[in-house]
């Protein structure tokens, strides 16, 4: 299993109605078939401990059977279709996988 992490900070500028359709699209992301579990969230403001980070935007988590599955996510049309849209509303973006 490959697990593929991705934190998104968004603009200060962005809206809560684009904040809204940005969520949309990463639950798009669920029809890519070869993502096995597709997790979306944000920060639990209330955890305040030196270690944890709450600075993110957004958190998505996606499980894929393994690197053959997340190399199939990277150039899949809904994964394209979502950058494409939304890459304007994000000023950084961290990656993270793990097996």
């Amino acid at each position: 299993m490959l697990l593929h992490h991705v934190l998104f900070w968004v603009k200060p500028e962005t809206t809560t109605e684009q904040k809204a359709a940005f969520k949309k699209g990463l639950e798009s992301l669920t029809g890519v078939e070869t993502a096995k579990a597709l997790y979306v969230g944000t920060p639990v403001l209330s955890i305040n401990r030196p270690v944890v980070d709450t600075t993110y935007t957004f958190s998505l988590v996606i499980a894929f059977d393994d690197l053959a599955g997340h190399d199939v996510y990277q150039t899949h049309p809904v994964h394209k279709a979502f950058l494409d849209s939304f890459r304007q509303f994000f000023e950084k973006v961290v990656i993270y996988d793990a097996e």
